[in-house]
Order: structure tokens, then C-alpha cells, then sequence
């Protein structure tokens, strides 16, 4: 499995970043797809996921700020980042999670910093 995220940056305070994370070699549909972060000092959080059902769900960190979709044929996940906050500043991955087994396969990250 090959999770390939991309689209991080440096925006100012209440821009807005579009991140995409590309995945390969799974089958995609057994997969709940997931962005977490990381900020430095802290533990990774999760930050929203989506089913290839289509349920949604977010943290309440970034309800009505963030938007997560998935392209279930180009086997793609993306999170839409609106409003961005300072806080907001992390390392956000990609997680891929098999829906029975619950083994997770995790992308190498992309940096996002939103600068006051």
C-alpha cells in the first residue's frame, strides 16, 4: 500500500490549503480514509474521515472549516481547508484503515503552516 499526500504550504490566517493524498495498491473501497495531524510537541489527532459509503466525520476542531471528500475510482481523498487558523499549523497524513481488519497504513505527511 502507497499513500502519496501532497498539497501542504505556508497560507496566512484565514486562507485556505487543499490537500490530496493519492492511494495505491489496496483496494480502496475496504479502506476508511482519514487525515490526521501533528503539530511539534504534540500527539497526532485524528482530523476527519470518510467511508467509501460516504459518512463523514469530523473533529470538532474543524467542523464547518474543513471539508473531507473521496474519489472512490481515482482512488483519491482530499481535504479542503478553509478558514485556516494558526492552530492549524501541522504535519497532516493520510491514514488508510481496512474497514474489518482495522490495519492502517499511514502516508509520509505533508506540512502545513498558516502564519498570523
Amino acid at each position: 500500500v502507497q499513500l502519496q499526500a501532497s498539497g501542504g504550504g505556508l497560507v496566512q490566517a484565514g486562507g485556505s490549503l487543499r490537500l490530496s493524498c493519492a492511494a495505491s495498491r489496496l483496494f480502496f473501497n475496504n479502506y476508511r480514509m482519514a487525515w490526521y495531524r501533528q503539530a511539534p510537541g504534540n500527539t497526532r489527532e485524528l482530523v476527519a474521515y470518510a467511508t467509501s459509503g460516504g459518512r463523514t466525520n469530523y473533529a470538532d476542531f474543524v467542523k464547518g472549516r474543513f471539508t473531507i471528500s473521496r474519489d472512490n475510482v481515482k482512488n483519491m481523498v482530499y481535504l479542503q481547508m478553509n478558514s485556516l487558523k494558526p492552530d492549524d499549523t501541522a504535519v497532516y497524513y493520510c491514514n488508510a484503515e481496512h474497514i474489518t481488519s482495522r490495519f492502517d497504513y499511514w502516508g509520509q505527511g505533508t506540512e502545513v503552516t498558516v502564519s498570523s
